[in-house]
C-alpha cells in the first residue's frame, strides 16, 4: 500500500465521511437535508450526538478538556506517607496450638507419673488414630486400600508387647502384624493388592513400631524421666526450629519437599536441642553427664527434622496440608507425631549406650 497523498485514490461516492490518506484528511462536503440545515442529522446520530447539532464544520471542533497529568513513577512518589511495614504471620494459630499443646502435655505427665500402665495406653490410642488418619488419606487421595482393622489391632498390641517384652516382643508383634495385613486383604479382589499391603506393612512399622521405642524407654527404672526427656528436646527442637527459622530464616533446606523450612532454622533447632540436652542428662538420667546431652540433643535435632521432612513429602505426595484436622492448630495426629516417631528409636538407643537400658 502507498502511504504518499500523491498516490491516494479518489473519493468515493456515497455517504459523506472523511478520507484518510496518510496525513492529510480531506473535509466532508456540506450536504444539505431536506430542512436546509447544512448539517447531516444522519452523522449526528451515527456519532451518538443529537440531531441538528454539533458544528458547523470539521474544523470547528469543540475545546478539548486537559488530560490529567499520570501518576509520578514509584520512585516519585511523596514520601510523607511511608507504609507500615509488613509483619511476619504464622502460619497457623498460636493460640489453639498453645492450648491443645499444654493439654496434651498434662496429660502426658500425670499419665507417666501416676501409672506407668495408662501411659501405654495413651501412646496406643495415639498409634490407633494416627493409622486411621494415614490410611484414610492414602484410600482419598491414592485410591490404596491398606487394612485398617489388622493395623490397628496389631499396633497396639505391638507397643504393649514392647513394654512387656521387650525390644523381642515388639519384633514379633511387628512380624505378626505383616503377616496379618497380607491376609486380611485376601480377602478382597485382588486387584491392587500389591499396593494395599506394601502400604500396609509400611503403615505398621511407619507409626506403632517407631512409637514401640517410647513404651521401651518408659521401661527403665528412670523411664518417666526418659520419655520426658525425649519429648522434651523432640520439642525444644522444634521451637528452635520455628522461632529461628521465623525471624532470621533466609535460605532454604529443602524447597521443593517443605518450603517453608530454611537452614538458619535448623542451626536454631540444634543449639536450642543441645542446650536443652545437657540440661536434661546432667539433672534427670541417672548416671548421665552434660557432654552426653549435647550429643544426644544433636542427635534429637536431626532425626525430628529429617522426620517433619519424611512426612511433608508423604503429603505433598498426597497434595495434602495436614493429615487431619483432630488437633485445632496442630492439624492431626500424625502433624505431631511426625518428628516424634523418628526420634524415639534415636534417643533409646543413644541413652542405652550412655546409661544402659536398666
Amino acid at each position: 500500500m502507498n502511504d504518499s497523498p500523491w498516490g491516494a485514490e479518489p473519493v468515493p461516492a456515497g455517504p459523506a465521511y472523511d478520507v484518510y490518506v496518510g496525513q492529510q484528511t480531506r473535509p466532508m462536503p456540506i450536504v444539505p437535508d431536506a430542512a436546509g440545515s447544512d448539517f447531516d442529522d444522519r452523522e449526528a446520530r451515527e456519532r451518538g450526538a443529537a440531531p441538528g447539532s454539533g458544528p458547523l464544520f470539521r474544523d470547528e471542533t469543540p475545546p478539548q478538556e486537559p488530560m490529567p497529568s499520570p501518576p509520578p513513577p514509584p520512585s516519585q512518589a511523596p514520601q510523607d506517607t511511608p507504609q507500615p511495614p509488613q509483619k511476619k504471620r504464622a502460619g497457623r494459630d498460636l493460640r489453639a496450638a498453645i492450648g491443645v499443646g499444654v493439654g496434651l502435655g498434662a496429660v502426658i505427665v500425670a499419665s507417666l507419673f501416676i501409672v506407668k500402665a495408662v501411659f501405654v495406653g495413651v501412646i496406643a490410642v495415639a498409634v490407633v488414630v494416627g493409622l486411621w488418619e494415614l490410611t484414610s488419606r492414602l484410600e482419598e487421595r491414592k485410591a490404596i486400600k491398606a487394612p485398617l482393622v489388622p493395623l490397628a489391632v496389631g499396633g497396639a498390641a505391638m507397643v504393649v508387647a514392647g513394654y512387656v517384652r521387650g525390644a523381642e516382643g515388639a519384633w514379633v508383634a511387628m512380624a505378626l502384624t505383616a503377616l496379618a495385613v497380607l491376609v486380611w486383604r485376601m480377602t478382597e479382589p485382588p486387584e491392587g493388592y500389591l499396593k494395599d499391603v506394601t502400604a500396609g506393612v509400611f503403615a505398621a512399622f511407619y507409626v506403632p513400631f517407631l512409637a514401640t521405642f517410647v513404651a521401651l524407654l518408659l521401661t527403665a527404672d528412670d523411664g518417666p524421666q526418659r520419655v520426658i526427656t525425649f519429648l522434651l528436646l523432640t520439642v525444644v527442637s522444634d521451637t528452635g526450629a520455628y522461632a529461628v527459622g521465623w525471624r532470621f530464616g533466609k535460605h532454604k533446606l529443602a524447597p521443593r519437599i517443605s518450603p517453608g523450612k530454611t537452614r538458619e532454622g535448623l542451626a536454631g533447632a540444634v543449639a536450642f536441642a543441645m542446650a536443652a540436652g545437657a540440661l536434661c542428662m546432667q539433672y534427670l538420667i541417672d548416671g548421665g553427664s552434660w557432654w552426653q546431652g549435647l550429643v544426644l540433643g544433636l542427635a534429637v535435632a536431626v532425626s525430628a527434622t529429617l522426620g517433619d521432612l519424611g512426612e511433608s513429602m508423604i503429603k505433598r505426595d498426597l497434595g495434602i496440608k495436614d493429615m487431619g484436622t483432630l488437633l485445632p492448630g496442630h492439624g492431626g495426629i500424625m502433624d505431631r507425631l511426625d518428628s516424634l516417631l523418628p526420634t524415639a528409636p534415636v534417643v533409646w538407643l543413644l541413652l542405652a549406650l550412655f546409661v544402659g537400658t536398666g
